[in-house]
């Protein structure tokens, strides 16, 4: 048996969620899977879709990780036949007795923005004491692990797995049409799916497609998602009028937001290294080269594992707005959007479940 013990799960969004969600799914071709996650407003429902056995931990955030350490801890100690253990965060671990570990393989899972600490600070200390129970760290990019390295992680223990990527599956017709309803007629039709953070280079993205609309008198900017910069990209998109050009959407259903990203031609998230904040992969380019789409992502942080430059996309410089200009011209001249779309969907067949998972069960064994 497996246990998964998680801060971030779906219905939740977000890529540690995907990651999570997909990952748990996966392991159930492997053995029975029971996992702990915290409770959300749609979990009830969502749960009933899948065949592991799910603990949702609710209450307030300060009482939560101990009242979910404790259920933790006492299935660790009543049973016995759990193989391993599987955290997403080492704060997933921090709480768990050293004593019901034993003889089992503990994998812990980072990303950037967690272990982006000062070495020898307060929490960088705490962090290294908590991780030190795994016996294995899995990075999720190169990137990663270089940051983890630099923060005093050791090195021996980190084994780079990216991320997987559920089995594609075509959108419906109804939701086709809906997505070809949002882009009409405009070409190119770019999109971004990810949290509206300063990290995700939305403003500098919506600042070059004002420029690009000299070219490209037809482009439509689509962004799915939500977060704490959406007011700030709103008024942004007013002054600098592209009510018209611009779209933001959220609280879709999976499958429209695969249909919006079929029905695009470029993915767009220059990423930037904002304070700790730094993105880790990228799990969102994959995805979209699933569909066919070539993504621009930017230099900082761990996209490069996720984008072939000049192959599956282009890697830009997320804090130059004339960087990001030139990529999305360029990527739409001599129609390579769609040379590089078909080798970013090959290329995200690497990325699939049922290939990701055996690189933990190689681990676990």
């Amino acid at each position: 048996m497996f246990l998964v013990n998680t801060r971030n799960f779906p219905p939740e969004l977000g890529g540690m969620q995907v990651l999570m969600g997909g990952l748990s799914v996966a392991l159930l071709n492997y053995g029975p899977v029971k996992i702990f996650a915290e409770k959300h407003k749609n979990s009830d429902t969502h749960d009933k879709k899948f065949r592991y056995d799910i603990t949702r931990v609710s209450g307030i955030k300060l009482f939560r990780k101990f009242r979910k350490a404790n259920l933790v801890n006492n299935y660790l100690k009543e049973n016995s036949s759990i193989k391993a253990l599987i955290a997403d965060h080492w704060k997933s671990l921090e709480y768990l007795n050293e004593k019901y570990l034993l003889n089992k393989k503990i994998l812990c899972l980072i990303h950037s923005k967690e272990i982006n600490h000062p070495i020898n600070s307060s929490i960088n200390k705490r962090m290294i004491k908590c991780i030190s129970k795994a016996n294995f760290i899995i990075s999720n990019s190169n990137f990663t692990k270089g940051l983890a390295v630099n923060n005093g992680i050791d090195e021996n223990k980190i084994k780079v797995i990216h991320p997987g990527i559920s089995f594609y599956e075509e959108p419906d017709e109804n939701n086709i049409k809906a997505a070809e309803n949002v882009f009409k007629d405009s070409f190119p039709c770019l999109i971004t799916v990810a949290r509206f953070v300063k990290r995700k280079g939305h403003d500098k993205t919506i600042m070059a497609i004002r420029n690009l609309k000299e070219k490209f008198p037809k482009i439509k900017y689509v962004c799915i998602g939500s977060g704490d910069e959406e007011k700030n990209l709103k008024k942004l998109v007013q002054e600098l009028k592209l009510e018209n050009i611009v779209i933001f959407i959220n609280n879709i259903s999976p499958d429209l937001k695969s249909a919006l990203i079929k029905k695009s031609h470029l993915f767009v998230m220059p990423s930037i290294i904002y304070k700790k904040s730094v993105e880790g992969f990228g799990i969102a380019f994959i995805e979209a080269g699933q569909h066919g789409v070539p993504s621009i992502g930017g230099k900082d942080g761990g996209a490069s594992d996720a984008i072939i430059h000049n192959k599956t996309g282009l890697i830009c410089n997320g804090n130059d707005l004339d960087s990001i200009y030139q990529s999305i011209k360029n990527i739409f001249e001599e129609d390579r959007y769609l040379k590089f779309g078909k080798n970013a969907k090959e290329f995200s067949k690497q990325f699939e479940w049922s290939k990701i998972i055996k690189e933990y069960i190689e681990l676990l064994n």
